[in-house]
């Protein structure tokens, strides 16, 4: 069975973006409903029309009390963002978990499938994507590639080092990027551009990693 925890594993280092961190169920709840208010902003308006009085409005709470969390929007943003990352990374070791999976590429494709869902059934989740990022977030590979490349290495046998992160790290920008395009192409997601996404990635990772995927267990 693939090791899931190598995707849920806690993230050292992570952003805070929220200025009280909730330690109560109402607290967690309350701050939920005001990121949830935002999500449907975000997909309503665009993230750059969104604003701390808006989310107010929306989740029905005091403009206090989003200023308890949230400094500002560019911090209910970045908020978004890490919720939505971390409901990817839960319905990917999901996903990994009640998969039979046979071959390295199948985790990939996996994992932009899971993104095409996350589109379609979680709001504001194309704030990962579309709304700037601070040049901080973009030093180094994505936490992603880190825990698939360590998935990979576990259960495939790919070795995990800085080449096989920085391909895998490049190869899901790709293809973030492409289904990211598809759906500001069509609300239900552009067919085309979804497929060009798995075979782009797919050949990419084939094409620089070959030596690294060639001791892989094959398909």
């Amino acid at each position: 069975m693939p090791n899931i925890d190598l995707i849920l594993g806690a993230d050292h280092g992570r952003r805070r973006s929220v200025r009280t961190e909730p330690t109560q169920r109402r607290s967690s709840q309350r701050l939920d409903a005001l990121l949830d208010a935002a999500a449907e902003i975000v997909d309503e308006l665009g993230f750059e029309r969104l604003t701390t009085q808006m989310v107010a409005e929306r989740a029905g709470a005091s403009i206090g009390t989003v200023y308890r969390y949230f400094p500002d929007r560019v911090a209910v943003l970045h908020a978004l963002r890490e919720r939505s990352v971390r409901r990817f990374r839960e319905r990917l070791a999901e996903a990994v978990d009640g998969a039979e999976l046979a071959a390295w590429w199948e985790v990939i494709d996996l994992a932009l499938d899971v993104c095409t869902e996350l589109y379609r059934d979680e709001p504001g989740f194309a704030v990962v994507y579309a709304a700037p990022r601070e040049a901080s977030e973009l030093d180094g590979e994505p936490e992603i590639a880190h825990r698939v490349a360590r998935l990979l290495e576990h259960d495939f046998g790919v070795i995990d080092d800085a080449e096989v992160r920085l391909r895998l790290g490049i190869a899901l920008e790709i293809g973030a990027t492409l289904i990211h395009r598809a759906f500001v192409r069509d609300a239900d997601g552009d067919a085309r551009y979804l497929d060009e996404a798995h075979r782009v990635v797919r050949d990419y990772l084939g094409r620089h990693l070959a030596d690294q995927l060639a001791a892989a267990p094959a398909a």
